[in-house]
Order: C-alpha cells, then sequence, then structure tokens
C-alpha cells in the first residue's frame, strides 16, 4: 500500500487559473516541480516530461510502482509527433479525438526527448492532448511535454475536483490550479497503435464504439492485470476506496452505504448517492469518483453498489468498479 494512501493534506490551497497562476505553473514545471491541473477526465499531477527527476518525483508523491508508465500530455498533434512515430491510424484518431480523451500509445521516436522512466523502461509512449482550455493554456505555456497521471495516491480514487487533489497530495505539489469539477469524470480511453491491430487497453471518456467508427472494430483487453503494461489502469485493484465495494448489489446490507443507478426499489442503506437518477451513463461517468469519494466514510461498513450496463461509457465505468472491488494489493516498490 502506498506510503501515502491515508495521509490527508490541507497545506496548499488552490489557486484560480489566471494568467498569472499558469505562467507561475510553467516556471514550476521548468524548475522540476510538480503541479496539479485540471482535465476534462480527473485532474492531473504534472511534472516536465523529460526531466528524469520530475518524474521521478511524480512516481513518489503518487507512490506509484515504477514499472506502471505514465501519460504525457502535449498541446496540439505536431508536438506529439515529434516524440513517436505516428501512422495512418494515428492521424485518423488525432484529426477525430484531439484534443480529448483519448490517449494514443505509439513507438517512440529514435530521439525522444521524454524521460524513459515515464515509459517504464519499453520502447513506446502514451499521449494524448487534453480538452481543457487551462491544461491546453499550460502545456503552451511550458511549450514541452508534462508527464500527468492522476493527482492521487497510486491505487486511490481519481480525483475529479481541486479540493481532492489538496486533501492528498496538497504536500507534493507546488501549486494547485483549479479548473472546476472536471466534466467527464473518468480518464481517457487508452489505445495501443505499437502492433498491426489497435488494442484497447484501457476503456475511458472516448467509447469504443467511437473509435471503432474511426479505424475499425478492434480487439480489447480483459480487467485481469499486466506486468509490464503499456498503459496506466491495468493493475489488479486502482480506483479504490477504503471502504470495501460489493458490485451488483440488489438490496443493501447493514451499515452499507449504496452506489445507485437509475430508478430502484432497494431500501435501507445508510446513504446513498444516485450516479444518474435518469440512467444517463454520461452524467453517471461525472459522477463517478467524486461519489466513491463521498460514500468513503468510516460510517458505513461497505459501499454497495448498483448493476450499471456495459455498454458506451458503462464499459469504462464497471472496469473502474471492478478494479475498485478487487480486494488484491498491487506490488510496490519500496520506499526510497
Amino acid at each position: 500500500m502506498s506510503p501515502h494512501r491515508n495521509a490527508v493534506s490541507t497545506s496548499l490551497s488552490p489557486v484560480t487559473p489566471d494568467r498569472a497562476k499558469i505562467a507561475r505553473a510553467a516556471k514550476a514545471l521548468d524548475a522540476g516541480e510538480l503541479v496539479a491541473f485540471p482535465t476534462e477526465t480527473v485532474y492531473g499531477l504534472g511534472g516536465d516530461a523529460a526531466s528524469n527527476d520530475a518524474v521521478a518525483a511524480i512516481f513518489k508523491a503518487k507512490g506509484r510502482p515504477r514499472f506502471n508508465p505514465l501519460i504525457v500530455h502535449v498541446a496540439n498533434t505536431k508536438a506529439a509527433e515529434a516524440l513517436v512515430v505516428f501512422d495512418e491510424r494515428a492521424g485518423k484518431l488525432a484529426n477525430a479525438f484531439w484534443p480529448g480523451a483519448l490517449t494514443i500509445v505509439l513507438p517512440r521516436r529514435a530521439d525522444c526527448q521524454v524521460s524513459l522512466l515515464a515509459s517504464a523502461g519499453t520502447d513506446s509512449l502514451a499521449l494524448r492532448v487534453p480538452a481543457h482550455g487551462v491544461a491546453l493554456d499550460l502545456l503552451t505555456a511550458f511549450a514541452r511535454p508534462v508527464a500527468a497521471p492522476s493527482a492521487n495516491p497510486s491505487g486511490a480514487v481519481s480525483p475529479t475536483t481541486a479540493s481532492h487533489v489538496a486533501e492528498s497530495l496538497g504536500d507534493f505539489v507546488s501549486l494547485i490550479i483549479d479548473g472546476g469539477p472536471c466534466t467527464i469524470g473518468l480518464e481517457s480511453t487508452v489505445i495501443s497503435l505499437t502492433g498491426e491491430t489497435p488494442l484497447l487497453l484501457r476503456p475511458g471518456g472516448v467509447t469504443a464504439e467511437e473509435v471503432e467508427a474511426v479505424i475499425g472494430h478492434f480487439p480489447h483487453m480483459d480487467r485481469g492485470a499486466d506486468t509490464t503494461p503499456e498503459s496506466p489502469g491495468r493493475l489488479l485493484q486502482h480506483y479504490a476506496p477504503r471502504r470495501p465495494l460489493r458490485l451488483d448489489a440488489v438490496g443493501v446490507n447493514s451499515g452499507e452505504a449504496l452506489l445507485s443507478f437509475g430508478p430502484h426499489t432497494i431500501t435501507g442503506a445508510a446513504t446513498e448517492l444516485n450516479l444518474s437518477p435518469d440512467s444517463n451513463l454520461t452524467e453517471a461517468a461525472a459522477n463517478l469518483f467524486a461519489m466513491l469519494r463521498e460514500l468513503d466514510s468510516p460510517a458505513h461498513t461497505a459501499i454497495a453498489v448498483m448493476t450499471v450496463p456495459e455498454i458506451g461509457l458503462g464499459l469504462a465505468i464497471n472496469d473502474r468498479l471492478h478494479r475498485a472491488a478487487n480486494p488484491a494489493v498491487n506490488p510496490e516498490e519500496p520506499s526510497s
């Protein structure tokens, strides 16, 4: 378990994203410091992707296993093409979904300046262009790639507000830029194009159906774990609250909170939050992490979760829920 998993920090208050704060954040990144910033998916923990020290600081702050690669954020497709070998499929996906919640894994160029630590030592790199004005302003001001996993301790629930970041990682960053709640609320979809056949490594904010409409049908990875993953989010236990999760609930046990979906007749929960009373998967995705955090209270013995349909964004929602409910403990590197 991460040494920071149960830490609570209130030492750093989020700041508004005006021009001066963006410039200050870019200067902090240039100095090798870490900055938390909003994207449309979740808040990111950003560091200079070309700096071994900055990338190592990201792993240390999160308590993250070093075999788990990071996603690198760039301001536009041209910046991505300078780091990886683009092919026709990558061009189509970038044209269709960038800026947006799609990460593409591609072979690193021989002259790629991104730290190998960000790639977990592999010869590929995971890249995306975020669709958030504050993130793009920061990337433009910094003018270099930014490695930015979710801004939370490794394995814990991802942050969708600046206050979530301040509570858990406020002692490890120089600045937290507050861009409001994340509109999508789930991490990006990750597609690998390192082989002849595209592969869905992680479902996320762009549905598999939307991607397949652009490049055709492709296989999906199962919900197992990878020992040398190309993508984050492939560990058996991830996105987990401290309270145990019980999936596919049709009732509640004594002391359980209920994370519900759509109209239902379940009663007796200690506390209930509904991902979407109207069964809207987009709304459910946006609410997932914030509601898990709210229900993750010592007052509850567990969190019972109703079934969410395995279609569209439901694929990503269920991926997060199954990993959050998995009792397996992720292997982690020793603290240094």
